[in-house]
């Protein structure tokens, strides 16, 4: 009888121990589980009731809505390149307000940069260079403003993503022998192709 006793004892033990475990292992999931929704409720905007299942429901809204601008992104860079192969098959030149602009780009090679633009109006020259970030662009920039007998008034140089540079520039024609607006943008689009080409190679 004492035998029986202590075999019935030793599993009751056992039942007892195994009970306790699946409660504290129940008790971890259930608290990783409430850091994994105060972490999930911490980054949805506009979250007013932080029960479970109000943060789960705003969660999958703001899951759809950022869907929703990633679809019209996307749809607005397909438009936008678009627009740009257009306009750039054929290099225009517009005459309208005293004000002639001329574009130099050809997306259907591969060497797509430079972009090159330019306006006049009267003397007054606006140019806009979008290329490749290279030590001394600017400074070749600098140099064929020179040599095209333009004067720079004013440059802007950003940086557009972390590989291309945007610049502007406004400049001055200093006598009437300076080239013509293609030419101005030919001209530098050409030596900045040549210029970051050697400047690659290096």
């Amino acid at each position: 009888m004492k035998m029986k006793r202590s075999g019935g004892g030793g599993a009751f033990s056992r039942t007892t121990l195994h009970g306790q475990e699946h409660v504290i292992a129940e008790r971890k999931r259930r608290e990783k589980l409430s850091q994994r929704f105060i972490a999930l409720s911490s980054i949805i905007p506009g979250l007013t009731k932080l029960d479970k299942a109000s943060v789960l429901g705003d969660t999958i809204k703001y899951l759809k809505q950022l869907e929703e601008r990633v679809k019209i992104l996307e749809e607005e860079v397909a438009t936008r390149t678009v627009e740009s192969a257009i306009f750039a098959k054929k290099p225009s030149l517009q005459r309208g307000d005293s004000v002639v602009s001329f574009s130099s780009y050809d997306p259907l090679i591969d060497q797509q940069l430079p972009e090159v633009e330019a306006r006049v109006s009267g003397k007054n020259v606006l140019i806009k260079v979008q290329c490749e970030k290279c030590e001394g662009c600017i400074k070749e920039v600098m140099k064929q403003m020179e040599e095209m007998n333009l004067t720079t008034l004013n440059i802007s140089v950003l940086a557009f993503g972390s590989s291309l540079l945007d610049v502007t520039i406004v400049a001055q024609i200093e006598n009437e022998n300076c080239l013509t607006i293609e030419e101005i943008v030919e001209k530098l689009r050409h030596a900045l192709i040549i210029f970051i080409g050697s400047s690659s190679r290096r």
